[in-house]
């Protein structure tokens, strides 16, 4: 991914070679020594080798319509690009990036004229075309495992609205609540994390195709033209903008981090809720030990759990690279995108796995209920019973508080109410009132305020968070059907010429 001129087809000087792909592109001084290995970056370029095809193929159709390449010659090419694509990348000749060994393949093929392909563009715009043109495929998968994540986290709640369980504040037992309001409270935040990739990867789609090294060309081309032969929405406007920027692979992986953190809390918690015994992992997505023979280790989801400190380094990792970097292109980044790639990769599969985990999970109701109440959780539920009945709730916290420490029982709710208020509890609230504020049961059924546990409340948001997935789903399909519309046309264009 190195920085090239844009010209109108090299000098035979150029293309001098012998036979092993040196020299075809740069003259035979930057064709040899011992950095060269370091300079490539070849093998890592595999993951953009189709991208790199397909990116040709527009700028090559795109040069034959605005008549600066003649039919016949752009016909070669993009036969010339087929064959390389049927051979597959590790049939490229060696080159310092895949950009330059496709274009060596194509001289090899149909001769010098195969070096008109590079005409009214740079390396620098290529690559970066290139990488937005693959990173928003990827974008798509980790978006659609999101998709499917909420999916399950859904059905969770659906199929849990009155499963009562413990909730917990600083690890310590809190309030009664329910399956169904713990599996929304991480739909809400996988739901903003689809958002978030959404957003990015409408930043992705743009193309920056026709920016040359950074300050445009001489030539007549037609930039809208190939933004929407590669389905891009739009192109990146000022050309030095184009070549240079890479917050788009910041903006990601940003985004990326945040539903890693995101699903390494989602695993925290299944993995604690395993050790207590309130959920069953299914085996597909546990291990034993290799020496204790009872051992259900939670092992896939510690996997991603870890997954969230990936994330981060990468954004720090490429922060740091962008940081200061002087305009236009700079070497510096050829290392920006295994950052990208690798953070990608980890996250999308993370998700995928809590997605599975999470669907075939087995949920101990019977366990969840007892220990519903552990630890005086329903505390909260009595001290605003008082505070409803005219008491401040500051006393009624303190009173509830003397209560928790001597039996956390109606007998200590009414020697804490002598004590703290020098009369009867029962002059204050009505004793049925109390055992069922104690309940866990009857605790979580009473808050259906906005956004409670309540199983009406909880109607509500299942309601509506299968509209937002609906939503979401809906934009994603009509996204992956405009790029493989997009493909399809381009293919038919090509076809035309081959």
């Amino acid at each position: 991914m190195t920085e090239e001129s844009a010209h109108d087809g090299p000098s035979e000087s150029a293309f001098a070679t012998d036979g092993s792909g040196e020299g075809v592109v740069r003259r035979d001084r930057f064709s040899g020594g011992p950095a060269r290995s370091f300079l490539s970056s070849l093998e890592a370029d595999e993951r953009i080798f189709e991208a790199d095809l397909e990116v040709d193929r527009a700028h090559v159709l795109m040069l034959a319509e605005q008549g600066i390449v003649d039919d016949d010659v752009a016909g070669q090419i993009l036969t010339a690009l087929d064959a390389i694509e049927v051979d597959g990348h590790g049939s490229l000749p060696d080159g310092e990036d895949v950009h330059e060994a496709i274009e060596t393949a194509v001289i090899e093929r149909i001769g010098e004229d195969g070096g008109k392909m590079h005409t009214a563009r740079s390396r620098n715009d290529e690559v970066a075309t290139c990488i937005r043109y693959r990173l928003r495929e990827d974008v798509l998968s980790a978006i659609e495992t999101t998709l499917a994540l909420r999916e399950s986290l859904i059905e969770v709640a659906e199929d849990n609205r009155e499963t009562i369980m413990p909730g917990y504040t600083h690890l310590q037992p809190a309030q009664p609540t329910t399956v169904a309001h713990w599996a929304l409270s991480y739909e809400g935040a996988v739901r903003r994390d689809t958002a978030r990739l959404l957003e990015a990867y409408g930043r992705i789609n743009r193309s920056p195709l026709g920016a040359a090294a950074f300050a445009g060309t001489t030539f007549d081309i037609d930039r809208e033209r190939t933004a929407e032969l590669l389905g891009f929405e739009d192109v990146v406007e000022n050309s030095m903008d184009a070549s240079s920027s890479r917050d788009f692979l910041l903006e990601t992986i940003q985004a990326l981090s945040t539903h890693a953190t995101t699903l390494s809390g989602l695993a925290e918690d299944v993995v604690i809720f395993a050790n207590r015994g309130f959920v069953d992992l299914d085996d597909d997505y546990s291990s034993t030990s290799s020496i204790m023979p009872q051992k259900k280790n939670p092992d896939t989801l510690e996997l991603v759990r870890a997954v969230a400190g990936d994330a981060a380094g990468a954004v720090q990792g490429l922060t740091t690279t962008l940081k200061g970097l002087p305009r236009a292109y700079n070497r510096d980044l050829q290392r920006a995108t295994t950052h990208a790639w690798e953070t990608v990769d980890a996250v999308t599969e993370a998700s995928e796995v809590a997605a599975g985990a999470v669907a075939t999970a087995d949920w101990n109701e019977d366990l969840l209920a007892e220990e519903a109440g552990e630890g005086f959780s329903t505390a909260t539920g009595v001290a605003d019973l008082l505070a409803a009945n005219g008491l401040p709730f500051r006393t009624a916290h303190e009173l509830v508080a003397e209560a928790a420490e001597n039996g956390a029982d109606y007998d200590a709710l009414e020697a804490a109410a002598e004590d703290v208020l020098g009369e009867p509890l029962e002059s204050l609230v009505d004793p049925e009132a109390v055992e069922d504020a104690l309940d866990p049961a009857e605790s979580v059924a009473s808050r259906d305020s906005q956004g409670g546990p309540a199983p009406d409340a909880v109607a509500d948001q299942l309601e509506a968070a299968r509209v937002a997935l609906s939503t979401d789903r809906d934009d994603f399909e009509e996204t992956s059907e405009a790029l493989e519309a997009a493909h399809d046309v381009l293919r038919e264009e090509v076809n035309d010429y081959v």
